[in-house]
């Protein structure tokens, strides 16, 4: 037992940002106006027509991502068998958007709703996809957000804890020899 040895107290929890708090907002939010326009639209029509509307969109997001997906592939074998190793991914076809709105605008069109149906088909025409890149580039590209990778992101959340706490752990050397594991002994009785 240790005395006059006190651990420091904690550091405050830094504050929430913006997004992080108003996030579930904003996705509850989603949901009830997605479930008032399918009301409407039921009520408006019958329940056939909401349902016949919901499924199509399931089966034209599953055919744009299955069609993206088949481009990329086709894309990354071409790449190899050209060169023998994978080149940084060229992400252009005929309308300059390349697979990530497709795969994006797909996905929107399989979630229930008429709203995500909507960014959905704004993601794949090609004016407003165009749009769309150009705004996020600049979201991204703005002071505050650090160029490279979610590798990079993790390795400073990790260095830089705020609290400077050490967390016990084991280094792996991936080219020495394994370490000899450590037995315990017996128990006896």
């Amino acid at each position: 037992m240790t005395f006059g040895a006190t651990p420091p107290p904690p550091s405050p929890r830094p504050p929430r940002s913006r997004i992080r708090r108003f996030a579930p907002l904003g996705v509850v939010a989603w949901m009830v106006l997605e479930i008032w326009l399918l009301t409407v639209v039921a009520g408006a029509t019958n329940g056939l027509t909401v349902f016949l509307l919901l499924l199509a969109g399931v089966l034209v997001g599953g055919a744009v991502i299955k069609r993206a997906g088949r481009r990329a592939w086709r894309n990354l074998t071409g790449a190899l068998q050209t060169t023998g190793a994978p080149q940084a991914p060229r992400e252009t076809n005929s309308a300059g958007t390349g697979n990530t709105l497709p795969m994006i605008g797909g996905l929107l069109l399989m979630v229930p709703g008429l709203v995500s149906d909507v960014l959905g088909l704004l993601c794949l025409f090609p004016p407003t996809g165009r749009l769309v890149l150009r705004r996020a580039d600049k979201l991204l590209n703005r002071p505050g957000f650090a160029p490279g990778t979610f590798g990079d992101a993790y390795q400073q959340a990790r260095m830089h804890r705020p609290d400077g706490q050490v967390v016990q752990g084991e280094v792996i050397d991936p080219d020495g020899p394994p370490a000899p594991r450590r037995q315990d002994p017996p128990l006896t009785r």
